[in-house]
């Protein structure tokens, strides 16, 4: 009998704290929820206390009935308990995969690379003798401070080149100033697409032989703590890696969507920045112009403060999304339907073509993933893999930056039918392996009301026409601009202020900055399509204002022996290691380093302002030229047409000519040969 009161007793008791630990569980999950449904949650929450405190009550009579059915506790309890933890998981794993969105600090990497053809497969074969090249810029993490980490931790003694920038570095290593680069692991997708520099096959050309990572724990503070309820701005930037999560990935700057929403109005307007455009990078060394692509290899921080810099507008937010998470995202929806305006070919999501070639019709359809991520990348046509059906079409930057808003439109529109838990699931794994962001958890929570607003007032309609999204175009004109960093002639984008100016007005206006100017006349006529107004699209006045930097000339790289070229590509300085004697530069140690007998063999080589001539045996003519060819000095004389020096400070007719009366030099006449005689006559 004691025995048998005593199991009862411990039954009863582990049931109640069975009972009341899922309970708890599940208020604690449903207080993550800050902000959503907060009425629901709160009588939720009420409920499990007076279920709580029935059970309570039911457990005391049961300890003190001698008789009573325990037994029946335990599988109401278990059942009961079961369901409180299932829904408690959901919403912590729910919490959990969203708070993995959220930046935690940014995972930085870089590689020493080599040409493909070295054989050398490890740092340890690297020989003191070979050159590395680095980026000089210290302010960059991928690009200056991890390598300086390398080269210490692998205790490389060799001499190190620093470059201005990192298609100079790349060009360097190429043209073999360099045997070894330290470049961000990612650099094949991040310089691939500078076409000036001709670096497209720059993945099969080289290879990596060592890679470090590093965490920088700094993240990009949001401007704003509070909830989604008051208009914003979020930057949208694209993340073209070779990985399908962002660890390690550096974005290169090609896809940039500025976009402001009001969540009272529900009003939305985008951006597509163009990626050539030409503005002060806040990063680079004196703030100078540059294409704003290039601002993206110095991360998210220097992208977003060039952006703020010459548009005026605070970013609130960011998000990075790799394009590979595109395509899984798009196909665990099922495909997004896009009207597409032109037959097209791109390559698939790894960059392959051949085989692998993504081909898409015109017209209205359901993309897949591939076709949707080749439908937001497209700007180029590509006969050499196509053939004329896919390539008869005019694409650009900014039919690209459209592209994109129709494919952003077209998720927007499928997710809103996304019923399933399952699927619900699925899509947050897939967004969160392949976006970043620094809105908070409790911000990206607070979108449920948005998004719930928004599913209520559609009415089963588009939700991109109850968003109102309003398109905004960046107007200017192209130009080829010399970069003295790279050494290439860029082309850039020249934007319109006039059209600058809409755009930025437009953004205002629907953050509530700025009052709409009212419209009073408006005509259409019923015959004619309505288009939709492109705010900046056709201003095109007002040009910024942008220096044409001088492309040295052939003469301005003549430069003597041991010297370069300064920063201004246009001095010659002493190479590093070398100082100016007597005019000439020689080794910092006083002696003057000639070239080896062998260095140059019956040439005619450039020097400080002149030419001297080396014979076969490498030994140099103090004789001064001033031609290429070695032929003219300062004293040989000015001669005329058909003349040339004779060597005794004079001139001469060149053979075939002669001096006429008037002494100028003409063609000999051909001499007439005797006519033939008559063989017949004696």
């Amino acid at each position: 009998m004691k025995q048998s009161s005593k199991l009862k007793k411990f039954v009863i008791i582990l049931t109640f704290i069975i009972n009341t630990v899922a309970s708890g569980y599940l208020i604690y999950a449903l207080s993550l929820l800050d902000g959503i449904e907060n009425k629901l949650r709160l009588m939720i929450a009420a409920t499990l206390g007076v279920v709580w405190l029935i059970f309570l009550i039911c457990y005391r009579r049961s300890l003190k009935k001698t008789r009573s059915k325990y037994g029946l506790f335990i599988p109401i309890t278990i059942i009961y308990a079961s369901a409180l933890c299932l829904g408690g998981f959901y919403i912590i794993k729910t919490y959990n995969i969203i708070g993995n969105m959220t930046t935690k600090g940014t995972v930085y990497s870089s590689s020493i690379i080599t040409l493909k053809k070295n054989k050398v497969t490890k740092v340890s074969q690297i020989k003191k003798s070979d050159k590395i090249g680095m980026l000089g810029d210290e302010s960059s993490i991928d690009g200056y401070t991890i390598p300086k980490e390398i080269i210490k931790e692998k205790n490389l003694k060799n001499e190190i080149e620093e470059y201005e920038s990192y298609i100079a570095l790349l060009k360097g290593l190429y043209d073999k100033e360099i045997k070894y680069a330290i470049l961000p692991t990612n650099y094949p997708v991040m310089f691939q697409n500078v076409e000036e520099a001709e670096l497209s096959n720059l993945k099969g050309d080289t290879k990596i032989i060592y890679t470090k990572e590093k965490k920088d724990p700094k993240k990009t503070a949001s401007k704003k703590t509070s909830s989604l309820n008051e208009p914003f701005t979020i930057l949208l930037m694209g993340v073209d890696s070779e990985n399908e999560n962002l660890a390690n990935s550096s974005f290169n700057g090609d896809s940039l969507i500025l976009i402001t929403f009001n969540p009272k109005t529900l009003s939305t307007t985008m951006l597509s920045i163009p990626r050539d455009s030409y503005v002060p990078i806040m990063c680079f060394a004196g703030k100078r112009k540059n294409k704003i692509t290039h601002a993206a290899w110095h991360g998210q921080d220097c992208m977003i403060k060039t952006i703020e810099n010459f548009t005026g507008i605070d970013i609130d937010y960011y998000v990075k999304i790799n394009f590979k998470g595109v395509v899984k995202l798009v196909d665990k929806l099922g495909g997004v339907e896009v009207d597409v305006p032109y037959n097209f070919c791109e390559s698939n999501s790894n960059r392959e073509f051949g085989d692998n070639t993504v081909f898409v019709k015109k017209g209205k359809q359901i993309l897949n993933g591939e076709k949707a991520l080749a439908f937001s990348r497209n700007r180029h046509t590509w006969t050499q893999y196509c053939g004329p059906e896919y390539s008869n079409y005019n694409s650009n930057d900014f039919v690209r930056g459209q592209n994109q808003q129709k494919v952003i439109r077209a998720i927007l529109n499928k997710l809103k039918n996304v019923h399933n838990i399952n699927t619900v699931y699925d899509l947050l794994d897939t967004i969160s392996n392949s976006m970043e962001t620094n809105l908070e958890t409790n911000q990206i929570l607070s979108l449920y009301n948005i998004g719930k607003d928004i599913l209520v007032k559609s009415s089963g309609g588009d939700v991109d026409e109850l968003l109102g999204i309003q398109r905004l175009y960046l107007n200017g004109s192209g130009a080829m601009i010399y970069e003295p960093g790279s050494g290439l002639e860029l082309y850039n984008y020249i934007l319109s202020q006039t059209s600058l100016d809409a755009v930025v007005d437009a953004m205002k206006v629907n953050l509530g900055k700025k009052k709409a100017k009212m419209i009073k006349k408006f005509s259409f006529r019923i015959d004619e399509p309505y288009e939709e107004t492109v705010i900046g699209k056709n201003l095109y006045g007002n040009l910024q204002s942008y220096t044409k930097t001088k492309k040295p000339d052939d003469s301005d790289k003549k430069c003597g022996t041991n010297e370069e070229l300064g920063a201004d590509q246009k001095t010659c300085v002493c190479k590093n290691g070398y100082k100016k004697v007597n005019g000439k530069c020689t080794k910092k140690d006083g002696k003057e380093e000639k070239p080896a007998p062998t260095e140059y063999n019956n040439q005619c080589v450039p020097e400080g302002d002149g030419y001297y001539w080396y014979d076969s045996n490498g030994k140099r003519n103090p004789t001064k030229y001033i031609d290429s060819t070695c032929s003219k000095t300062e004293t040989t004389p000015s001669c005329g047409e058909n003349e040339e020096p004779n060597g005794a400070g004079g001139c001469k007719c060149k053979t075939g000519y002669e001096k006429n009366a008037s002494g100028v030099c003409v063609s000999t006449p051909p001499t007439e040969p005797d006519p033939p005689q008559d063989p017949t006559l004696p």
